[in-house]
């Protein structure tokens, strides 16, 4: 069996980030944020059918993933990795990226409900400050999955969230990814996000805006999250 070496193996890899539509998609992932493939077929602009096909020719390279959540599907990176690739190869190429501008209402952006857990900006970063802190951690063989680890839980509790609770809930994940559609970055879902919510609302920290899945930090609130964050007040 013919082995495959290293120079052999990029060349496919380098002619599928060369092609300038994949370039553009490429690029435009490097922020971060996930994308639908009607998105991506804009930023390339090329036609959805076209837009699939390199979609495809990028899942296949490894370069980007594909997260179905529900009836939508969302692309990213695959990997830190192809970001810094991808950042090398722009400081030989130069020229500013674009921002991510969502376009979500104002009113739900900030935060809001997902069913039963917190997503908006605050999901996003409080899901991010969970990673950071080690409060919970990836598992391999479950997608999107988390585990609540022995200091997430003494931290959580802390913070007045029922952990035994979400550890007992049935037929529901305990901790999972969940994509923002607002962020396009993962928020905190499953029973553990589920309690943390009900947390922050039984204290006092968010409070839900009348017929609205909308929810606004109080003064306190604010105060709180941003000490909990370790930023400014």
């Amino acid at each position: 069996m013919d082995v495959i070496t290293a120079d052999q193996a990029l060349a496919p890899i380098a002619a599928s980030m060369a092609e300038p539509v994949r370039a553009r998609m490429l690029c435009c992932l490097m922020d971060g944020h996930a994308r639908t493939a009607t998105e991506l077929a804009a930023v390339g602009e090329v036609s959805a059918s076209t837009a699939s096909a390199h979609l495809a020719r990028l899942s296949g390279q490894g370069l980007i993933e594909c997260l179905a959540q529900g009836k939508h599907r969302y692309f990213r990176l695959a990997s830190a990795e192809v970001g810094q690739a991808l950042e090398a190869l722009l400081v030989l190429a130069g020229g500013p990226r674009a921002r991510f501008e969502p376009s979500t209402p104002t009113d739900l952006r900030e935060a809001r409900r997902c069913y039963d857990h917190l997503a908006g900006e605050w999901g996003v970063r409080l899901h991010d400050h969970a990673l950071r802190r080690d409060w919970i951690s990836a598992v391999p063989s479950e997608a999107r999955g988390y585990a609540l680890t022995e200091a997430g839980a003494a931290a959580l509790a802390g913070l007045g969230v029922d952990v035994a609770a979400a550890r007992s809930a049935r037929r529901r994940r305990l901790a999972c990814a969940c994509m923002d559609w607002s962020e396009r970055r993962p928020h905190l879902g499953g029973a553990l996000g589920a309690v943390w919510l009900q947390a922050l609302l039984a204290q006092g920290w968010l409070r839900p805006e009348l017929d609205s899945r909308a929810l606004r930090p109080t003064r306190r609130g604010a105060q709180r999250l941003a000490e909990l964050l370790g930023e400014p007040v």
